[in-house]
């Protein structure tokens, strides 16, 4: 299977939409993004401010760089974690040159005091700082160019009230895929890798790509490898030898997210249980059960929250085979 250079650089950023017409999913906010940058250059103004959330893999580093694109600006990328001092804020936002677009990924893990500089730097285009220390103290206010702000984040209840309100743009949720719209991506990936799957295959994977992007592509060049390795077609059999190999069931959970659920059923009953429960018997972080399991577990319907801890639902215990208990409720 012959393979262009492309496959061998970068591949996220090769398979990266190039367009809004290779953008797949997303309707409604692309739409809203449509009239924005329009109305903006119509105007001949800087378009204004946008906050994109949303579970990881959706694709909010993608819609950064189409925005930029489209506004014919350049794009300059940064994150909450690397911003660690206001003089890196100052540095970045003086650096900045009229019309740039600015992308702030992961914007939750700002710290407060940096998030205050960022206010008035959103909304009038300067920059407050503060020279010295004690009664010898000053202000300094430093002109800004023009600029867009693009934030991403995955936890926007981290964020401050004051910092959400001042994306004036609009604040967009990024939703799940459909299983077609997975299907598009994976065949406009493929023909971008050179690789030879058929519609049978592509579909497999894209039912077990937890309705994400970027798991989705992850899969297909999994399974790419595994064909190569073994000089085998890259047919349905193929793809599901590789799947089982990186222990992907067909509803897309891997053996931590089955573990889960086992643990409940066979040690508590099928729950309710506590989440530090479920971590120290896992030997897991309960920061990883709830931020990267759980919520594709309930988003499928196999566990539920309540007041007393999780339960796993009757979709759950077919889902590895148990049977549910009898008096369990007929909504679980």
């Amino acid at each position: 299977m012959a393979h262009s250079e492309k496959s061998t650089k970068n591949l996220d950023q090769a398979l990266r939409p190039a367009d809004w017409s290779e953008y797949v999913g997303q309707p409604s906010i692309k739409e809203n993004l449509r009239i924005l940058l329009q109305a903006a250059k119509g105007r001949s103004h800087q378009p204004e401010h946008v906050l994109l959330y949303g579970p990881p893999g959706l694709g909010k580093t993608t819609l950064a760089h189409l925005i930029a694109k489209e506004a014919q600006s350049s794009l300059r990328s940064t994150s909450g974690p690397a911003i660690e001092r206001v003089g890196d804020l100052a540095s970045i936002l003086t650096n900045l040159s009229p019309g740039d677009v600015l992308f702030i990924d992961e914007i939750h893990r700002l710290n407060r005091t940096i998030e205050e500089v960022l206010y008035p730097a959103m909304e009038s285009g300067v920059l407050d700082i503060v020279i010295g220390k004690g009664p010898a103290a000053r202000t300094v206010q430093l002109e800004l160019p023009a600029f867009t702000l693009i934030a991403a984040t995955t936890r926007i209840s981290m964020l401050s009230a004051p910092l959400r309100s001042r994306f004036s743009g609009g604040t967009f949720r990024l939703a799940y895929y459909t299983e077609d719209e997975i299907v598009k991506i994976l065949k406009r990936s493929s023909d971008i890798l050179e690789i030879q799957i058929d519609d049978e295959s592509l579909r497999e994977i894209a039912q077990r790509s937890r309705a994400t992007p970027r798991t989705a592509n992850y899969l297909l060049k999994r399974a790419r490898d595994f064909a190569d390795v073994n000089g085998e077609k890259l047919i349905l059999k193929t793809v599901k030898k590789a799947l089982a190999l990186l222990e992907v069931d067909e509803g897309g959970l891997n053996q931590i997210d089955r573990d889960i659920l086992l643990l409940v059923i066979e040690k508590f009953g099928g729950g309710p249980v506590g989440l530090k429960t479920i971590a120290a018997a896992l030997s897991e972080e309960e920061a990883t059960i709830e931020e990267v399991h759980e919520p594709y577990l309930l988003q499928i319907g196999l566990i539920e929250r309540t007041p007393r801890g999780r339960t796993v639902t009757k979709k759950g215990y077919e889902h590895v085979g148990a049977d549910a208990p009898k008096k369990q409720s007929p909504l679980l």
